[in-house]
């Protein structure tokens, strides 16, 4: 898939079919995410991959999107290691271009995503569930799976409004 094409066509995606992810899919799209830029290459991104229906439960009880994680065969959970960090700005900056490039990569395999980030008001207990060190931070939870449907659209502010000044 030609990378813009990815761009434009890429959409959250909140319906899954229930197809569990092949492991070789869901190592590409953590290895995409591996491949993201950050400051001095210190890669300030820790995965928890959730494929365990109980544990996802134990997630969805924690944020009011749980049918979306009830519904998806993966959660990933994204999270910034404090111990590699130098900036947090850089470093939480670097980890949005890490949860693009998975986002990207889940679309360009033909997998559906969506990128949850109301579950962040629960992130201590989300570290809870997944039996993590305080070290690490919640940034996001992906849902990943192959879609339900693939109608999803979008539209995006036309560049005039986003464009504030230009020399």
């Amino acid at each position: 898939m030609d990378v813009f094409e990815g761009i434009y066509t890429r959409r959250s995606v909140r319906d899954f079919s229930g197809m569990p992810v092949e492991k070789e899919k869901l190592q590409e799209i953590l290895k995409a995410g591996s491949w993201a830029p950050s400051g001095l290459n210190n890669q300030p991104w820790r995965f928890a991959v959730v494929s365990g229906s109980e544990k996802r439960a134990e997630l969805a009880g924690l944020t009011r999107y749980s049918r979306i994680l009830l519904q998806a065969p993966v959660a990933i959970a994204v999270f910034a290691d404090h111990s590699a960090m130098y900036n947090d700005t850089k470093d939480q900056q670097a980890i949005g271009a890490c949860i693009q490039n998975m986002l990207l990569a889940a679309h360009a395999l033909g997998l559906g995503a969506v990128w949850l980030g109301e579950i962040l008001k629960n992130a201590g207990a989300v570290r809870d569930v997944l039996e993590l060190s305080e070290h690490l931070e919640l940034m996001a939870v992906l849902a990943v799976g192959y879609p339900d449907r693939n109608d999803q659209v979008s539209t995006r502010k036309m560049m005039p409004e986003l464009l504030v000044k230009e020399f």
